[in-house]
């Protein structure tokens, strides 16, 4: 399936903000905010946080299993799609984020 028909089987973010990507000290290591341009990306990380607890190897490549087709976009063109590239990153160096929500008010 495309990544928009992906989209719609996940669940809604509406009540989120943001969420917040913690390494193993707590420290945050990025925000994904709920805006145009980052919301799929919010409702995709949400969903593998909802999954798997953390952000792990395996929650990754799950994550580039949803983003379909901009997976491809994203190994080909680095930088591109940086939300792409983190799950990329996690899946080679084998590290694991925890995830934070930060509700909307």
């Amino acid at each position: 399936m495309a990544f928009a028909d992906n989209l719609k089987q996940l669940p809604k973010v509406s009540h989120l903000a943001a969420l917040n990507l913690l390494d193993a000290e707590g420290a945050v290591v990025a925000t994904i905010e709920n805006k145009p341009g980052q919301a799929g990306s919010l409702a995709v990380y949400n969903h593998l946080a909802q999954l798997y607890g953390s952000i792990s190897a395996e929650a990754a490549k799950k994550g580039l299993e949803l983003y379909a087709e901009h997976t491809e976009d994203a190994r080909l063109n680095p930088g591109r799609h940086p939300n792409i590239d983190r799950l990329i990153g996690i899946i080679e160096r084998g590290e694991v984020l925890r995830v934070k929500q930060v509700f909307a008010v």
